[in-house]
């Protein structure tokens, strides 16, 4: 087992983080980084600061987001978190339980 591999277990318990909580960040990632969902033609401007997300904790995510846009998004904690600014991670660590309310904002376009 590779060291980064070991760390994670480590990270989550630090900082009060499970894995479903780096998901919910990495889904969220996504829809910062491209709100339109790749459709063509479909130009969606978000101030993400509405949704309680500062600028520069949204540029960070629209990043992270673009790295991992058609991943899963059950990437490797410690491989996250080593991506996130110092100001994303309070940022994240304060919001982890909301995250999945920006994703119920933009209902995937493929549902009823």
């Amino acid at each position: 087992m590779s060291q980064q591999h070991n760390e994670s277990p480590q990270i989550q318990q630090i900082i009060g983080l499970k894995a479903n909580h780096f998901a919910d960040l990495v889904r969220a990632a996504q829809l910062i980084f491209d709100p339109a969902a790749g459709l063509s033609g479909r130009n969606v401007k978000v101030d993400w600061r509405e949704f309680g997300i500062p600028l520069d904790v949204a540029e960070n995510l629209k990043l992270l987001g673009e790295q991992y846009r058609y991943a899963s998004p059950h990437i490797p904690v410690e491989i996250i978190w080593s991506q996130l600014t110092p100001e994303t991670r309070i940022w994240f660590m304060e919001h982890k339980d909301e995250l999945w309310q920006l994703e119920e904002a933009f209902p995937a376009l493929d549902e009823d």
